[in-house]
């Protein structure tokens, strides 16, 4: 073959793969316009609130109650043990004493309040620090074990 012939054929090779792809686009553009009128039509909006919802909503706690506990007013220690140790130390679970077992309490009550709060705050065995609630503060945590322990038979 020669040069000519060669650089023709290229030349065609190219033609034809440039044709057919402008001639693709073209289709494409022709089958996907709609012809139904002459205007532009732009999508729809929602425009009444009304028909739509969240998907979901959110609630997220109050940061003001950790800061009336913390400027001296009355801390509620029945909510802090449910809301943070009741789901293990209603059912004991993980070796936790149960709340109003004097027999699981008793050895822990007579180390004292201040071991107890101590252990509660830093965490032992498998119970985590305050409970697994970083966001308690020592008073909170003090008063939930002081709570849980008068129910089990000591008097702090």
């Amino acid at each position: 073959m020669s040069k000519n012939s060669e650089l023709k054929s290229v030349i065609e090779t190219t033609a034809v793969v440039i044709g057919s792809f402008v001639a693709a686009v073209v289709l494409i553009v022709l089958l996907t316009k709609d012809y139904s009128s002459g205007e532009v039509q732009a999508p729809e909006k929602v425009v009444d609130g009304s028909t739509t919802e969240p998907v979901a909503q959110v609630a997220v706690a109050d940061e003001t109650a950790t800061d009336e506990t913390s400027s001296g007013s009355s801390i509620d220690a029945k909510k802090i043990v449910a809301a943070n140790c009741a789901m293990c130390h209603e059912g004991g679970l993980m070796g936790a004493p149960k709340i109003g077992s004097s027999d699981q309490w008793s050895p822990r009550i007579a180390q004292g309040k201040d071991t107890l709060v101590h252990n509660a705050i830093n965490g032992i065995r498998q119970m985590p620090a305050r409970g697994g609630n970083a966001k308690l503060s020592d008073a909170e945590v003090a008063a939930a074990v002081v709570d849980m322990a008068n129910a089990s038979g000591a008097s702090f």
